[in-house]
């Protein structure tokens, strides 16, 4: 996922270990039109043995009055973050991303997006003991921070504030000014001493990912994932040699933004375009351009009784080793979100989209995949 980040500093906390909630997993079926339910339907991450459901929930805007929310961030936000949890977890979407910027003082928020994660997966874990939930988080790769102990060290911090002893996938937020091989080497200490199950990047290019790789692959130690912005309007991993590193290499490709931040579900028009900063981002001019495909979008779906949302994330899934993770403020967007699992679009749909969706230019994705 993107973030916003000011010139203030984090705080630090120090490190405890909390209980540790672990996910299991079922087999899936690969390929197949006729999908198992959302609770077995999961996926290796890469060459790790970590298994996630095939869609998972970005927390970006959890505690963030920077970027989303409107600048504000109140009791009512709130709880209906905490309902867009558990309606995830109720439909069997068990994956959740986070990052230690997300909601932090360093992007101006007003609490953390990892506090707000840990405080609801205690918080069910008392009715549902022993449920299954994956959690993915990030390290922000600041000017400061050098070195592999600084990876470690960031991660403390990050479980001390989900209350957990360990994560399930611990990611490089954007490529370090300075070099990645400290961060890189730091990554892997940390599978060694058992503080997270599998390891990623975000927002890295081709060559990077491939150094990346290499590293870890020296200690044994597969690279899962990468997380970029990709969706039927943003296909720059497809176009600069991203996706097909990832298939190439076995590295699971993350998909933030997966439906543009909205601008894809129908819910904004040339006369109504977001509010906040995407309103820069998503014109009514960009709006305009993309109105024959999301009248397209609309046609397919009622064809399967799905909505303009669930097409869109399940023409990411049909691409194959693409996980999405549309950001869920409420529960009825998280609900929505998981009925983007258990169908497939057609072969034919899937490439009548690419060749609409082709016709636009997009517009550019986050400043940090330029680095």
């Amino acid at each position: 996922m993107a973030m916003n980040v000011s010139s203030a500093c984090f705080s630090a906390l120090s490190y405890k270990k909390p209980n540790r909630i672990r996910a299991v997993a079922s087999e899936e079926s690969a390929g197949a039109v006729t999908l198992k339910t959302d609770k077995e339907d999961k996926v290796k991450l890469g060459g790790s043995e970590l298994k996630v459901t095939r869609l998972g929930i970005g927390a970006w805007s959890w505690g963030d009055n920077s970027y989303w929310n409107n600048f504000q961030w109140d009791e009512q936000k709130l709880k209906a973050a905490k309902a867009a949890f558990n309606a995830s977890m109720d439909r069997g979407v068990t994956f959740f991303d986070t990052a230690e910027v997300y909601g932090s003082p360093l992007a101006l928020g007003a609490i953390t997006s990892e506090t707000l994660l840990g405080r609801f997966i205690k918080e069910r874990e008392r009715n549902n003991p022993g449920e299954e939930v994956a959690v993915a988080t990030k390290f922000a790769a600041l000017p400061w921070r050098l070195g592999r102990q600084s990876v470690l060290s960031a991660l403390k911090d990050s479980l001390n504030r989900l209350g957990l002893s360990s994560v399930d996938l611990y990611q490089l937020h954007w490529p370090g000014i300075w070099g990645n091989e400290g961060y890189i080497d730091g990554l892997g200490d940390a599978v060694e001493q058992g503080l997270v199950k599998a390891v990623g990047v975000s927002n890295y290019n081709e060559g990077r990912l491939r150094d990346a790789y290499e590293r870890l692959k020296k200690r044994g130690i597969p690279l899962a994932s990468n997380q970029v912005n990709y969706s039927l309007i943003y296909r720059a991993p497809e176009q600069n040699g991203v996706k097909a590193a990832c298939d190439e290499l076995g590295i699971t490709l993350i998909a933030y933004s997966p439906i543009a931040q909205g601008a894809l579900t129908g819910k904004y028009t040339p006369e109504k375009p977001p509010s906040g900063p995407r309103g820069r981002i998503y014109t009514p001019e960009f709006l305009t351009k993309i109105q024959p495909l999301l009248n397209r979008i609309k046609e397919i779906g009622g064809n399967y009784g799905k909505t303009q949302t669930q097409v869109v994330l399940n023409w990411l899934i049909a691409q194959e080793n693409v996980v999405p993770i549309p950001g869920a403020k409420n529960a009825e967007q998280a609900e929505e979100f998981a009925g983007a699992l258990g169908w497939r679009l057609s072969n034919e749909e899937v490439e009548e989209l690419r060749s609409l969706a082709s016709e636009i230019s997009p517009v550019i994705g986050f400043p940090v995949e330029n680095l």
